[in-house]
């Protein structure tokens, strides 16, 4: 992209972050403004209102949006979708509740099993039948399709799934019974499951189509109402979404299967540490907002992916208890620690801080919205660790007698002092989140000591240093623009999309064509989405991937493969490639591969993506001013340290004003609009040549 700016737009709990990267003169103007639940794109539109006044930037110079939210995935866990029917196989209309037939606490006798979306008297079933194969063995009834959807919709159904057995194998049934609905009842919101994920096992290919379905109305009136009101406003440029696997598509994509979107937010801030993350190839990124904190590793420079992940889980760390959704994600944790996170006393007495949060509405007691109740917010107020006239760059108006008469009340009710209740608040906040990262750095076998932590969002470098000392590690980055490094991640997102097939083949004597023709449809289909966004790309990556088990086994590895194509004249070299690609990921995993079991690919994968041509203008734009104008110092203030046990004197620094090279050390604070990084005493930092403040843990 030459020329024009970029607007990058990131809604989340609390905040929505919002970008415009200037491309001609590699410049940003950020923004963060409360965001408004009740509607968020008005948040949205009165942010960038204001941003382009700020700035006297015309809206028609805006050629990209870029946008995240995290509105879908509240939809799913809040139950505030739509009112969802399925229709189903004649055997199969209990499906979504007898799931694994697993108990994921096996001795909790209390356990409470994930609710259906689709409650049992909107699931109806349909006399059709498809093989393993593909054969077909029962021809769908046009008439018996349409009387079921009468009855859903008299119900008050707004959205019907359409989940056929064995539809990944051949989908004609499917076709049949959406065109049949579309013809009938246009207004409906159909789903099929062979659209939304073509692949074996019916649970989860069930539950994923559900999920569409469930918020697919909120979706296209959502997305359809945030590019009107752009519109309005004079902004002509497309809007463009972030997937949960790290990449954008485009508007039509986004409303089709809008639960590949159920990530996003949180996709775009692990993409935005791994463009940040410089020379440091290894790390552990950490976002933490208002609302939430999410932790993803960062490999050689690329987000690790999953293929599937559960949503809206009954207990947030174990495994079976939400609802499986099998689209490409990039791999993460969340955690309930925001900013926002509600500090109080349990039934014993003891100080608990989360997993409630106060959001932005009411928000903390120091926000002067109604809040009463103490949050970290309120506690790093009082620990000196922000400043209240700079609070979000000064754009929010902070009180923080209420934030002191929050936590005071809080440390009454303890036995403590409040200076004790708001470290505790604190530290409590930094334990949670650093045990969570031990979990999810052992359960993908690796050394959290290979790693350094990257730190992004409001609280993520306020909070980062004493993370990392729990982690043991040795490293923190702290990023320019580390508060809207989301809003930013969306501005050098590549266009990606992800498409999977079942082939059910061995490599032991193959169908090298079948194969090379499977692999082609998906890589056709891909590259028509990329092609639909519109914009100049830089060359079009294609990887291969599939999902591989050694016979007999249970469970699939997916693993990189070589490049085509697989039809080539000598089939061996094609096995000999194939087989030794799989081996060499199964090592990887488990050091040792079986002897002489034969190797079954289930399914194919295909990721295709396209850097956009400007995309290095993100990194370069985060640089411009530094170190060129003020002083860098904005004075003095007390902050209070475990380490010394009291309030210190501390240096304030500007982080505008930094230049490469600068040194400091702890115990010091560097504010930016946006977030605070702060060092203890023993700490030492230096800013590199990419913006980076490195700082070496005492």
């Amino acid at each position: 992209m030459s020329g024009g700016y970029s607007l990058g737009v990131d809604i989340g709990g609390t905040f929505t972050d919002i970008v415009l990267l200037n491309h001609s003169a590699s410049t940003q103007f950020n923004s963060k403004v409360l965001t408004t639940h009740a509607d968020p794109s008005r948040g949205v539109l009165d942010g960038v209102k204001a941003l382009l006044a700020t700035h006297g930037i015309k809206s028609a110079d805006i050629r990209r949006v870029v946008h995240a939210t995290t509105l879908f995935a509240n939809a799913l866990i809040e139950r505030k979708g739509a009112v969802t029917g399925l229709l189903t196989t004649r055997g199969f209309r209990d499906n979504l509740e007898l799931g694994r037939e697993r108990k994921y606490e096996l001795y909790d006798l209390n356990i409470e099993s994930p609710r259906p979306l689709v409650p049992r008297d909107l699931r109806l079933e349909i006399g059709e039948r498809v093989d393993a194969s593909g054969a077909v063995l029962e021809t769908l009834d046009a008439a018996e399709v349409l009387a079921q959807a009468d009855a859903l919709i008299a119900r008050g159904v707004n959205s019907i799934a359409v989940v056929f057995l064995h539809a990944y194998a051949n989908a004609v049934n499917e076709r049949a019974a959406a065109a049949a609905l579309a013809r009938k009842s246009p207004q409906l919101a159909i789903t099929t499951s062979h659209e939304v994920v073509s692949e074996i096992r019916e649970f989860e290919r069930a539950s994923t189509a559900v999920a569409n379905a469930y918020i697919k109305p909120l979706a296209s009136q959502y997305l359809d109402q945030m590019a009107a009101q752009l519109a309005a406003l004079g902004v002509n440029a497309p809007l463009l979404l972030m997937l949960s696997n790290g990449g954008m598509t485009h508007l039509d994509e986004a409303k089709r299967t809008p639960v590949q979107l159920l990530e996003s937010g949180p996709a775009a801030g692990a993409l935005a540490a791994a463009h940040f993350g410089g020379d440091c190839r290894n790390l552990l990124a950490f976002d933490m907002g208002g609302t939430t904190a999410k932790l993803s590793l960062i490999d050689d420079g690329e987000p690790l992916v999953a293929y599937g992940f559960e949503a809206a889980r009954q207990k947030r760390f174990t495994e079976g208890s939400g609802l499986p959704i099998r689209i490409s994600t990039i791999e993460l944790i969340e955690i309930g620690a925001g900013g926002g996170s509600i500090a109080h006393a349990d039934a014993i007495g003891l100080l608990k801080v989360g997993p409630q949060s106060a959001g932005s509405e009411p928000g903390p007691a120091c926000y002067d919205r109604g809040g009463v109740e103490p949050t970290v917010t309120d506690a790093n107020l009082m620990l000196g660790y922000l400043n209240p006239d700079y609070f979000a760059g000064g754009t929010l108006k902070i009180d923080v007698e209420k934030a002191q008469r929050a936590v005071v009340a809080l440390a009454q009710k303890l036995g403590i002092t409040p200076t004790q209740a708001a470290w505790g608040i604190h530290d409590i906040v930094n334990e949670n989140m650093a045990g969570a990262a031990r979990v999810h750095v052992a359960e993908r076998g690796r050394d959290p000591r290979r790693y350094s932590l990257l730190t992004t969002g409001g609280g993520g470098p306020l909070h980062g240093y004493y993370v990392a000392k729990k982690l043991g590690l040795k490293q923190l980055i702290c990023p320019p623009s580390a508060g809207v490094a989301s809003a930013l991640g969306l501005l050098a997102a590549p266009a990606k999309i992800d498409r999977v097939a079942t082939v059910n083949m061995r490599l032991e004597g193959g169908d090298w064509a079948r194969l090379e023709a499977a692999f082609k449809a998906l890589e056709t289909a891909a590259r028509e989405v990329i092609a639909q966004t519109g914009f100049e790309f830089s060359d079009l990556r294609v990887q291969r991937f599939a999902d591989g088990r050694f016979a007999g086994q249970g469970f699939n590895l997916v693993a990189a493969l070589p490049e085509g194509p697989y039809d080539g004249a000598d089939g061996a070299a094609t096995q000999a490639a194939l087989q030794g690609a799989f081996e060499n990921s199964y090592r990887e995993k488990f050091a040792i591969t079986p002897p002489q079991v034969a190797i079954e690919f289930i399914n194919i994968r295909v990721s295709a993506s396209a850097a956009v041509a400007d995309a290095a203008a993100v990194a370069q734009s985060s640089l411009a001013g530094g170190g060129a104008r003020g002083e860098r110092l904005r004075g003095q203030r007390p902050v209070y340290f475990h380490e010394t046990g009291d309030y210190v004197t501390t240096t304030v620094y500007d982080r505008s004003t930094l230049a490469a090279g600068t040194r400091i050390a702890g115990p010091a604070v560097v504010e930016e609009a946006g977030s605070t990084l702060v060092l203890p005493p023993g700490a030492s930092a230096i800013v590199v040549a990419n913006g980076n403040i490195v700082v070496t843990l005492g």
